[in-house]
């Protein structure tokens, strides 16, 4: 009765071990990658040889192509005309008598007549400190003429900073106070009782908001006869943001201005919430720059040329900037197919057209002077000629020493 115990014992161990082999090779073919020139790597490929006959005419080319290229971005940025000027201290150091202020100004025109010295005074206008920017424009400007506010050491790129915003309420939704408080608008979402901000979060709230007009044009110096240039600020802004930034929902009441709106809305929006979907200038710095030194749009002219003459500019002083050791401009500039003045890809092209063409010339007299054979194993260390020494001592190392 055991021994019959035990075989049956021995038949199900067999069973179950062929069973194991069968699974494993089931399993084994079912791992086995499909017979496909992509799985098996057999798909054809075309592997060049690098000659320096095939080699060195390419630095040339390259050379030939962008050289010429970058001399025509150089000309191009070189054509825009533009004015720089830096009213970052005007508020503490101008008077109300002009001043020049030739280290802050920069210009670049086609003109090579003498402009006459810049100069900045400041007065106040109820409780607004107004600079007041006199430059001259030596010639035709445009159309088109852009005007641009230039701030530098200000990080929109801040992690927290660009995230700090709410798609829904830029939408028009008229987001729950619930569902603002604990979300993307952190740190600025609500007031101390919890009462949601509108545009909330820290984009919003630092938007720039010095006030600039439209320049004037002095006739022969005249100040009481000026011409006003104008420029608007509509079509300032993306299409893709137009289509982001709606209407919104709320009713007056039911949210705040952000802390520093509300000095421009002091009724705290019980009467009217602005309509940020017709606020371009909004959408404008809505939109981070990804660098601490940008410019941003604010007022353009698509029509009439700006003609040449002294021109004053004011600007009434909201945003400070010196507190962070930043500096903030105006900057009136045309552009060409190209853009703004941006020297940086032509000089980028001349640079690598010039390497090639440099490189190329060396390594051709290289090869005219000391020509490499074409697969030549000399060059290749690995089968260089060991001496008969290092050799038998290998073999001593590795099979003991020779008693034959």
């Amino acid at each position: 009765m055991m021994a019959h115990t035990e075989a049956t014992r021995t038949e199900s161990l067999d069973e179950h071990d062929l069973r194991g082999d069968v699974d494993g090779d089931k399993k084994s073919k079912n791992k086995r990658p499909a017979n496909t020139a992509f799985r098996q790597q057999r798909l054809k490929a075309w592997q060049p040889i690098l000659t320096p006959r095939s080699v060195l005419p390419l630095f040339f080319v390259i050379g030939v192509i962008f050289a010429p290229i970058g001399g025509l971005l150089l000309w191009a940025s070189s054509e825009v005309q533009e004015i720089v000027i830096d009213y970052s201290e005007c508020a503490t150091k101008a008077t109300s008598t002009p001043m020049p202020i030739p280290d802050k100004v920069q210009s670049s025109f086609k003109s090579a007549n003498q402009l006459s010295t810049p100069t900045w005074a400041k007065y106040q206008d109820k409780n607004n400190t107004i600079c007041r920017l006199s430059f001259e424009i030596p010639e035709n400007m445009g159309p088109p003429v852009f005007m641009y506010y230039r701030l530098t050491n200000f990080y929109q790129n801040h992690r927290r900073y660009v995230k700090s915003l709410d798609i829904d309420q830029l939408k028009g939704k008229a987001v729950d106070n619930k569902t603002i408080n604990g979300g993307t608008c952190d740190p600025l979402e609500h007031d101390v009782n919890g009462k949601a901000y509108y545009p909330c979060g820290l984009i919003a709230n630092s938007m720039f908001n010095d006030t600039i007009r439209s320049p004037v044009l002095l006739n022969d110096g005249n100040e009481d006869d000026p011409v006003e240039y104008m420029m608007t600020n509509k079509g300032i802004a993306w299409d893709s943001d137009k289509e982001l930034i709606k209407t919104t929902q709320y009713k007056p009441g039911q949210v705040l201005p952000p802390p520093n709106w509300q000095t421009r809305y002091p009724d705290n929006y019980t009467t009217e919430i602005p309509d940020l979907h017709q606020d371009e200038e909004f959408m404008v710095w809505m939109r981070t720059a990804a660098l601490p030194n940008f410019s941003k749009l604010s007022r353009r002219n698509d029509t009439a040329a700006m003609a040449p003459g002294i021109y004053q500019l004011e600007i009434a002083q909201h945003f400070p900037v010196t507190e962070y050791g930043g500096t903030k401009s105006i900057l009136i500039s045309t552009r060409t197919v190209i853009g703004g003045q941006n020297p940086f890809m032509g000089i980028a092209y001349v640079v690598v057209g010039g390497l090639c063409v440099l490189l190329g010339a060396l390594f051709t007299i290289a090869h005219l002077v000391r020509p490499r054979k074409l697969g030549d194993h000399t060059y290749l260390t690995w089968n260089n000629e060991q001496d008969s020494s290092a050799l038998a001592t290998g073999r001593e190392n590795r099979f003991g020493p020779n008693t034959n």
